[in-house]
């Protein structure tokens, strides 16, 4: 894969959580002085999934599944060590350290200002953002760090393969651990709905389109059509959830301020992990960056669309998901500055 096919972050992604907050504010208005939108669209669901909001979703997952080339992971063997951190980091430490983290700061450090029962729930988001690491986004912080994008695409290509296997037994096992109930089916049926369906239709796609017009047309021309497409379904989402969370919001605001804390804290701690894995292994800068992005960076989408199929639209859980989306950008892009200025720790 050639430099050029991954983009440089536009501004929308820039300013992501400018838009977030917008959102939430619009959505919080929405839900406050026109309740009757969000009751209307709140009717339309089918094994506890939003109709709605799951129509919105696959808007937004289905042009990033288009854009992984799943040939990539026949050059699986040829650097296997940078693929190793990342699976270890994402799969064998990402979730428990997001559980063991979460779990301090709503039971014990914030136990005056969480009530027990919101406290769970809480967690319950954190967890599910905790066992969906990033896909998409990681192609854009790979390209602010000057990172490998053919070797980036094999790591999130691989990555979405894991997802399809270890995020239900995960999520089973540490809801389980919290006292949470989550029903196998409904689990099951949001993997299948989020994951197997758009990466289905992503797969052909690109297969179709590079058979019948080119590898240059589909990566040049045929994926930016989507771009927009991506972003509007994002931000139509977000005012959605924020409408059907007014309520919980306005009665506590504090509440997205606590949440995020140990959201960031996971963020920064799982990026070093991976990122001094590397420098240990000797791996070059352009594997090490990518390495550490793709497990302190979450796939939001996913978690949001579990949460509320698990929970429901209004629930504090899709809440703290949510909070994870508006978290994402600002310190993503610090992270990338700490890569860039420890490039010379890396002998290449």
């Amino acid at each position: 894969m050639k430099e050029d096919k991954i983009q440089d972050i536009g501004f929308f992604q820039k300013y992501l959580s400018v838009w977030v907050a917008l959102c939430m504010a619009a959505g919080v208005l929405i839900g406050k002085f026109l309740p009757a939108v969000p009751a209307f669209l709140g009717q339309f669901e089918y094994a506890r999934v939003s109709l709605p909001v799951a129509i919105l979703i696959w808007v937004m997952i289905y042009p990033m599944m288009m854009k992984v080339d799943f040939q990539s992971i026949k050059n699986v063997g040829k650097n296997p060590k940078g693929l190793f951190v990342t699976w270890v980091t994402n799969w064998l430490i990402k979730p428990f350290t997001m559980y063991a983290i979460a779990t301090l700061f709503f039971y014990v450090v914030f136990k005056g200002f969480i009530a027990p029962d919101l406290a769970k729930e809480y967690l319950a988001g954190a967890v599910l953002l905790g066992a969906a690491p990033c896909t998409a986004m990681v192609f854009v912080w790979s390209t602010l760090t000057k990172g490998n994008p053919a070797y980036t695409v094999v790591q999130v290509a691989t990555n979405d393969l894991i997802i399809l296997i270890a995020f239900v037994p995960i999520v089973k096992f540490l809801l389980g651990v919290s006292n949470v109930s989550v029903p196998w089916d409904t689990l099951i049926l949001s993997v299948v709905l989020f994951v197997v369906i758009p990466l289905a239709g992503g797969i052909l796609t690109h297969m179709l389109v590079t058979k019948h017009k080119g590898a240059e047309y589909f990566e040049n021309t045929f994926v930016h059509k989507f771009d927009n497409v991506t972003s509007v379904g994002l931000l139509l989402t977000l005012v959605l959830l924020f409408s059907f969370q007014g309520d919980v919001i306005l009665r506590n605001p504090l509440h997205i301020l606590l949440i995020a804390v140990p959201l960031v804290l996971q963020t920064f701690l799982i990026f070093f992990i991976a990122y001094f894995a590397c420098k240990c292994l000797k791996l070059p800068h352009n594997i090490a960056a990518p390495a550490g992005m793709i497990g302190a960076s979450n796939f939001f989408e996913l978690s949001v669309a579990v949460a509320i199929a698990l929970f429901g639209t209004t629930s504090p859980a899709a809440l703290a998901t949510v909070v994870g989306v508006l978290t994402e950008v600002p310190v993503m892009l610090f992270l990338v500055k700490i890569a860039n200025k420890t490039k010379g720790w890396f002998s290449v």
